[in-house]
């Protein structure tokens, strides 16, 4: 290992390797680190050999033409229970509501959401996105171009079934004689329907009742 090469603090390499998704060449890390080739490849060496000498939960491996960061192999056993449990968690009661308004509406904006739900749904938005179950699938030809919601082949896949299809239908529940989207149609529509309160006015969720997702 080069003077160069120990000159140089390995922290920002790490920070750029752990935010990455994806192995990162020597090409880009020397363009973001600004610093010549051979450098970067001394440094990855360096950074590879620390973090194997402290005991890190993490590994360095040059994969796919590339960098990245995994996590080490004894540890395995803890992360794989850890991944698997959160799989498993259950959705609270306005997640599972959100989620329903929107696999039947679909496509469905944040105002269509709250609008049916009477509260500002934008956090349980965000939630169900995070989590794989939904997703930004474009933007509405109305003013302002709201940005549309829809669910995934994840939310599929966790409910079992092969297709949207699949889903229940939604009439004989609100005891009409209508398709799912004229029946939602004439919710979202209604002027009973309550106005989505403010993210102020929001009213502080109760204790999530953990039921199945």
């Amino acid at each position: 290992m080069t003077d160069p090469v120990r000159s140089f603090d390995t922290r920002a390499l790490e920070a750029l390797l752990f935010v990455s998704d994806e192995p990162l060449t020597p090409a880009v890390l020397s363009q973001a680190l600004e610093l010549d080739r051979p450098t970067v490849e001394g440094m990855c060496d360096r950074l590879q050999n620390e973090l194997e000498a402290r005991g890190s939960g993490l590994v360095l491996r040059n994969i796919a033409g590339g960098w990245r960061l995994f996590t080490h192999p004894d540890s395995q056993p803890t992360v794989e229970r850890f991944v698997l449990s959160s799989r498993q968690a259950r959705l609270t009661k306005a997640a599972l509501e959100t989620l329903a308004i929107v696999a039947y509406k679909q496509p469905a904006t944040r105002h269509q959401v709250n609008a049916i739900r009477g509260v500002n749904s934008d956090g349980v938005l965000r939630a169900l996105v995070d989590r794989g179950l939904i997703e930004e699938s474009g933007r509405d030809e109305g003013p302002g171009r709201a940005s549309l919601f829809a669910t995934t082949a994840q939310f599929l896949e966790r409910l079992g079934l092969p297709s949207l299809a699949s889903l229940p239908s939604l009439a004989p529940l609100l005891g009409i004689d209508a398709d799912v989207d004229d029946a939602v149609d004439r919710v979202v529509g209604s002027e009973d329907a309550p106005a989505p309160m403010s993210v102020d006015e929001v009213p502080e969720e109760a204790p999530p009742e953990h039921l199945e997702a």
